[in-house]
């Protein structure tokens, strides 16, 4: 839906309600109960009659009036309980008759009351309105208990003339989605005057002209020439874009090899920080780990002169800089050109760790944060000087304290450019996040908002593993905010603190988006979309690789392009077994699709091209990593991604020692390779043009079976192996086996075959399965004909989506009046059905907002659940 039809949104507020009806209760538990939280009264709760939980028990609640429910609390007894509700389902609409679920949750066996944040909009983002609200409890906590449910809260959206208006665009949406529905229905089965006459009498648009026009084309008239101009048509007005977009595709890795004057590039590194200033085409490197050391050395890349730049060799000795650092993050700043740096791990205490744990602390932890051989936490921050914001003295740390979080920014415009300021000695103090490393950081350029997740909090006690929350940074007023509650709104209760995520902005929806990622000994799955405007996590996908993605992974890297409304994700460290990790070798590279942000979108892997010929530069890639950074740009569609981690190699006696390692010659210890290696990512996505050909395979596949009916053997024999042949794709064997099997078809032609019946009465005769004609005994061909005879024949009548052209009884598909205004030679019932066949093929290539619904009117209705 466009955003600026949405309505701006009254404050939510508690919602008063009844208990308009529930299930049997359990002696005096009743349901009026709930209406009071009263947590210390044992007897201040709905309890259903039933233990079993197979029994179905409910409550419904009614509002007292008509409201836009956001979120649902449940009060809890004062200590965990047997009967407390664990699995429940909560429905919500107009009418206690027609209810839709909009949350399938559970709640924890504690004290601590829940709050629920509901899903309020339907797919096309619009607001519906609710009434009646029905609790469905699925099972208590205790074996054999009654369920019970102690307190319920609801908030919204009860201001009447915005609820009204809601109400007014729902119904509207409702009736429209109806009509739809209906043209399609009277469309497949040849009521076009019916058709036309519902759309000359309403404002409504079921598809873009161009297909209306394919559908004459193809359809009623069987003009060919025009319905392949059609198409063309269409790829020139975009209608092919989601299609492209959703067929899947393969990375063009492009090695960068640009330096600076001196023919230097940035040093072998991990955990360093990258940042993109896209209007000026220039991207910013800073810091890291290279294998010994933290880094400080500041660079900057020319994407048009290809060229590297050092800024800074060591910003610990620019005024106000900041000190080596790894597993930091940086972001730019659009409207100012600034660049914020916040978060480090560094190099000092390794000592004083116990020294079972100094190895995993020198190998691991600065690159985001740990080696897939690590075990223990890593090291505290370094103990070299920071500047003092006041004089830009360089002054011991412990002067302030000593783990403080210190907070930068860089000037890249403007008659400060080129130099630092330190915002924060320690934003802890100001009410930001505490000293933090492997967190995630992105910037939000027109709110001029900063938002920071997660990390694990650095305070010296590596015993105890601390995870850091949500926070917000105003950059006009140089405010923190921690967005992370334990009170209302809050299903991000259930968000877990993480760190080595990935973290992206959607900002048409003004949403973070929030997934993957480690905490303790647990690689985490899931994705949430943390609403911003309302402070609410959306959980999208409890387990990512079960709808369809990649496995868990831990210091992956994302970017997002709002535009496409894609996200693009390079994994890092997996979990190959049991205490195993490995870096992702298999599939690295993933894409995220998604139509909204607050709802669960499509995995697909990034394939890459295979090599066809020794050093073929198109299936040139890089090796597999974790703990590198990649940008993107969004206006050339490009990803960038520099450095990281490669594992564990072992070091041979011969050659030269890796990464600056002298006097280790001779050695074969394995050690871990970090990388310099710079490159360049383009996703190549199918042609218009190639679309094109397969429609046009689909629309001469049509002629050539009408030719077999209607033309001698020998021209149809000769389209086949000219025309049809010339569209045929012999690389893909699927294409190339049904192209084979067509020439069955021409074997199997019938003996007299026609267009239009010669016989009206033929034409009444419903259309059974084999469109036999009953009457003369002769079978009318159509491919799925061959169906017995040649199982590798394109069968026609292939579900399309999850639509059909049925063979109905009391649709016989004969002419309909209104074809006289667009052909002098209507097709027969069968050829009508064939070319809607085809017809519908083709618009699995159309975006879905230029074409009828996928879906059927009769899958609308169940006719099974009552009598019509």
């Amino acid at each position: 839906m466009d955003q600026t039809l949405r309505l701006a949104e009254p404050p939510v507020v508690p919602i008063k309600y009844t208990i308009a009806s529930c299930s049997e209760h359990s002696g005096r538990y009743v349901a009026e109960n709930v209406l009071v939280d009263s947590p210390t009264d044992q007897g201040s709760r709905w309890s259903g009659a039933y233990q079993t939980p197979n029994a179905k028990q409910w409550m419904l609640l009614r509002t007292e009036s008509l409201c836009v429910l956001k979120s649902v609390k449940f009060g809890k007894y004062h200590k965990p309980h047997p009967c407390n509700m664990k699995e429940f389902k909560l429905y919500v609409g107009e009418s206690e008759d027609n209810m839709t679920e909009v949350l399938h949750s559970g709640l924890k066996n504690d004290s601590v009351p829940e709050t629920f944040s509901i899903r309020h909009t339907n797919r096309a983002g619009l607001y519906f309105p609710t009434q009646y609200i029905k609790i469905m409890p699925l099972s208590a906590h205790g074996h054999s208990f009654h369920t019970s449910i102690w307190h319920v809260a609801l908030t919204g959206i009860v201001e009447e003339q915005f609820v009204d208006k809601v109400r007014e665009r729902h119904d509207e949406f409702r009736e429209t989605v109806l009509l739809r529905h209906v043209l399609k229905h009277l469309r497949q089965r040849r009521l076009l005057t019916p058709y036309n006459d519902i759309l000359s009498r309403s404002s409504l648009r079921v598809e873009h002209p161009l297909v209306t026009s394919l559908h004459s084309a193809l359809v009623l008239q069987g003009n060919w020439p025009r319905v392949e101009q059609l198409f063309r048509d269409a790829a020139d007005a975009g209608l092919f874009d989601a299609y492209r977009r959703a067929c899947p595709s393969r990375a063009r890795w492009s090695r960068i090899r640009g330096m600076d004057a001196d023919g230097d590039v940035p040093c072998r590194r991990g955990g360093h920080a990258m940042c993109i200033d896209e209007e000026r085409g220039m991207i910013y490197l800073f810091g890291g780990w290279d294998g010994q050391r933290s880094l400080d050395d500041f660079w900057v890349y020319d994407i048009a002169q290809d060229m590297w730049r050092m800024l800074s060799p060591a910003t610990s000795r620019d005024a106000n800089g900041p000190g080596p650092r790894a597993c930091h993050k940086i972001a730019f700043d659009n409207k100012s050109g600034a660049i914020y740096l916040f978060g480090w791990l560094g190099d000092a205490n390794v000592a004083s760790r116990p020294s079972d744990a100094r190895g995993s602390a020198q190998e691991g932890g600065r690159e985001g944060a740990t080696s897939p051989r690590q075990t223990r936490s890593p090291s505290p921050p370094p103990s070299a000087t920071l500047p003092d914001p006041s004089t830009g003295a360089r002054v011991d740390p412990a002067s302030w304290t000593e783990y403080c979080s210190d907070f930068y920014r860089y000037h890249t415009r403007g008659p400060h450019a080129g130099t630092w300021s330190l915002i924060s000695k320690d934003t802890s103090r100001c009410d930001g996040p505490p000293l933090i490393f492997d967190h995630q950081m992105v910037m939000d350029s027109e709110a001029q908002v900063m938002y920071v997740s997660g990390g694990r909090i650095v305070d010296g006690d590596w015993e105890s593993i601390k995870y850091s929350g949500l926070y917000s940074y105003d950059l006009r007023e140089n405010k923190w905010k921690s967005l992370s509650t334990s009170e209302p709104p809050q299903p991000n209760g259930d968000m877990l603190s993480r760190f080595g995520h990935s973290m992206v902005l959607e900002p048409h929806s003004q949403s973070l988006l929030i997934f993957a990622g480690r905490r303790d000994d647990r690689y985490l799955g899931d994705m949430y979309a943390y609403h911003i405007p309302t402070g609410t996590a959306t959980e999208l996908l409890a387990n990512i690789a079960y709808a369809g993605g990649p496995e868990a992974s831990f210091t992956q890297r994302a970017a997002i392009d709002p535009e496409l409304r894609e996200i693009y994700v390079s994994l890092g460290v997996t979990r190959g077994g049991p205490g195993a990790e490995t870096i992702v070798s298999d599939a690295p590279e993933w894409i995220y699709r998604y139509e909204r942000a607050d709802r669960p979108g499509k995995w697909s892997r990034i394939h890459t091209p295979e090599s066809t010929t020794a050093g073929d530069a198109a299936a040139e890639r890089p090796q597999p990593r974790y703990a590198h950074q990649v940008v993107y740009d969004r206006r050339e569609k490009t990803l960038y991604m520099h450095g990281g981690n490669a594992g564990l190699v072992r070091f041979q006696t011969s050659g030269a020692p890796d990464e600056g390692d002298a006097g280790r010659q001779g050695e074969e210890e394995p050690k871990e390779k970090r990388l310099d290696d710079f490159w360049s990512m383009q996703l190549v996505r199918p042609a218009s043009e190639e679309i094109i050909r397969k429609a046009t395979y689909e629309v001469r596949q049509q002629i050539f079976r009408e030719m077999c009916e209607d033309r001698p053997a020998v021209q149809a024999l000769a389209y086949l192996q000219k025309e049809v042949s010339a569209v045929v794709n012999t690389s893909d064997a699927e294409e190339a086996q049904n192209f084979r099997a067509l020439l069955s078809h021409l074997l199997s032609r019938p003996a007299s075959p026609s267009m239009v019946p010669e016989n009206p009465a033929d034409a009444r005769q419903p259309l059974h399965n084999g469109t036999r004609n009953e009457t003369r005994g002769e079978r009318v061909t159509s491919p799925m004909d061959l169906a017995d005879e040649d199982a590798e024949m394109p069968d026609a009548d292939v579900t399309i989506g999850p639509t059909t052209i049925p063979r109905g009884l009391l649709i016989t598909l004969e002419q309909d009046p209104d074809e006289r205004n667009h052909t002098e030679s209507p097709p027969s019932p069968a050829r009508y059905r064939q070319r809607m066949q085809v017809f519908e093929r083709l618009l699995v290539f159309i975006n879905q907002d230029a074409k009828q619904p996928d879906n059927d009117l009769l899958n609308l209705i169940d006719t099974d659940e009552e009598p019509l």
